[in-house]
């Protein structure tokens, strides 16, 4: 009678460890997922940061005396570059964005330059990026949706505190990204986006 008693709780500890080990395992695999779609969102990140100085370059060839708007585009360039997580390089693509719609803005008043070809190619790969960039933040997101509902049940949550499987925070809008752009429609330039 105590022999049985004896199988039946090394059983049950061997049915916990196994559960246990189980769902660190799958805790491990789904951090590995968000990891990994934060990568994703950095390649692209970069891919994008690669093509600006070409652009920036092309509309200095037309621009050269609007020197502020490129030293502001390659300080945001770096910027993102050195980011360190989601939150930082949510910030630094914040400023990076600006910094880009105000050099498109500039080229605006250039028709020549609005004009060649090799402009048009890198503005066409930028929107390439663009597009890129926000389907692997949906994916980065999705990942991280996944794994902070998994890191909160119960009785996952237990475990998840005990080895410091910590919430990751999602990639989110710039809160100005809510705010409309204001144009300028003198008579002397086209339109552009006031900063």
């Amino acid at each position: 009678m105590i022999r049985n008693i004896w199988i039946g709780i090394a059983a049950a500890a061997a049915i916990v460890v196994i559960l246990g080990v189980s769902r660190y395992n799958s805790l491990v695999n789904e951090r590995e997922a968000v990891d990994g779609s934060w990568s994703q969102v950095e390649n692209v990140l970069q891919r994008r940061a690669d093509l600006i100085p070409n652009l920036a370059e092309t509309v200095k060839g037309y621009a050269a005396h609007e020197s502020q708007i490129f030293t502001e585009v390659a300080d945001a360039r770096s910027r993102l570059l050195a980011a360190k997580g989601p939150a930082e390089a949510q910030s630094a693509n914040q400023g990076l964005e600006t910094a880009l719609g105000r050099l498109l803005a500039i080229a605006e008043n250039y028709p020549d330059l609005k004009a060649n070809q090799n402009f048009l190619a890198l503005q066409d790969e930028l929107a390439g990026s663009e597009n890129r960039i926000a389907v692997e933040r949906k994916r980065y997101n999705d990942s991280v949706r996944g794994y902070n509902a998994h890191i909160r049940r119960f009785p996952t949550n237990l475990l998840a505190s005990l080895f410091s499987f910590d919430r990751k925070i999602y990639f989110q809008a710039d809160a100005s990204a809510s705010e409309v752009p204001k144009l300028d429609f003198t008579p002397e330039t086209t339109a552009k986006v006031v900063p």
